[in-house]
Formats: structure tokens, C-alpha cells, sequence
């Protein structure tokens, strides 16, 4: 594992997961959030982004974490490990929940200088939306992506608790 892609819906704790992997084994984190959104929450054109990720997924090892599907292509391709965070969605969402509320209370920044804000919390642009509408999305559609042919390579570790997660964490 040298190569490591982190998935899971929205909330479930993939950046955390990928920064622990990083001090563990000790490779480069990317954070696709980073790569994606500039200041004011603005999007970056699709080839820049992945311009963006091949350039930071160009070393020998690294840990990336996020479902961008306009960048998996280029992820899977170079990955030889997905850990995908599959928990339940009561657990997802309130840790989405605590984790939205925290931010906005706090002005934590995001990523880029973005910050969560009560509009946006209750927008049709708000986090906690995205996340009820990919849940269930996300759990049907990646037993599918990891059944291609040209996903064959990757080995895929499939985490259904924080608990196995750190059982799991623990054996690296």
C-alpha cells in the first residue's frame, strides 16, 4: 500500500482517515477538497483540476481522500489501495451534522479560506443536502466501480465501522 485512495459519502470521516494513514506510513496527504474549490467556493474548470491531481499524485506514494467522480479515472488508474468508508447512515449524518454546526460556529476554515456559513447550511447548496442525496448513491454505486475490469488491479479494504476502521488503521 503505497498508493491509497480514501472513499466514503460525505461525513464519514475520509480526510480524518487519510491523515492518520499519512503519519502511520508516513506519505504525502492530498486533499481533493483543496484542489477542487478556490476562494468564495469557486470551482475549479474540470481540466485544471485534473491537471491538478495528476500533478499531485505524480510521486511514488500518497494518500488521497475524496469522490470526485470527474477525477477518479486518474486516482483509481495510479492507486493500488481504495479504503472505503461505508458506515451507516445514522452515523454518517450525525457526524455530518456535529461537524457542519461545529464549523459554522467556530468560522473553521474549509479548505482555500472557504467557510461554512448558516446560508449556505440551509441552501440547496448545503453540505448536510449533498450528503442525504449521495448516501445511498454512493453505497449502490461503488460495489459496481470495483467490479470493472480496469479497477481488477486495486485492492479494496471495506470498513463498515469506526471500529473496524481502527482495528484496520492499527494493523498498517
Amino acid at each position: 500500500m503505497q498508493r491509497i485512495s480514501v472513499v466514503g459519502t460525505t461525513g464519514s470521516g475520509k480526510t480524518t482517515l487519510a491523515r492518520q494513514i499519512q503519519q502511520r506510513l508516513n506519505i504525502p496527504h492530498v486533499e481533493l477538497d483543496y484542489l477542487h474549490w478556490e476562494p468564495n467556493w469557486t470551482e475549479v474548470a474540470d481540466d485544471i483540476f485534473q491537471q491538478r491531481v495528476s500533478q499531485a499524485l505524480s510521486g511514488d506514494s500518497w494518500v488521497v481522500d475524496g469522490n470526485y467522480s470527474k477525477v477518479r479515472e486518474i486516482i483509481w488508474r495510479k492507486a493500488d489501495t481504495i479504503v472505503w468508508l461505508d458506515y451507516a447512515f445514522v452515523l454518517t449524518m450525525s457526524r455530518l451534522l456535529k461537524r457542519t454546526f461545529w464549523r459554522v460556529v467556530t468560522q473553521q476554515p474549509v479548505c482555500n479560506g472557504n467557510r461554512e456559513t448558516w446560508k449556505t447550511t440551509f441552501s440547496r447548496d448545503s453540505i448536510l443536502l449533498w450528503g442525504l442525496n449521495t448516501y445511498h448513491k454512493r453505497r449502490k454505486e461503488y460495489p459496481i466501480l470495483f467490479s470493472q475490469p480496469e479497477y481488477a488491479h486495486l485492492q479494496v479494504v471495506h470498513l463498515r465501522s469506526p471500529q473496524a476502521t481502527q482495528d484496520w488503521l492499527f494493523s498498517l
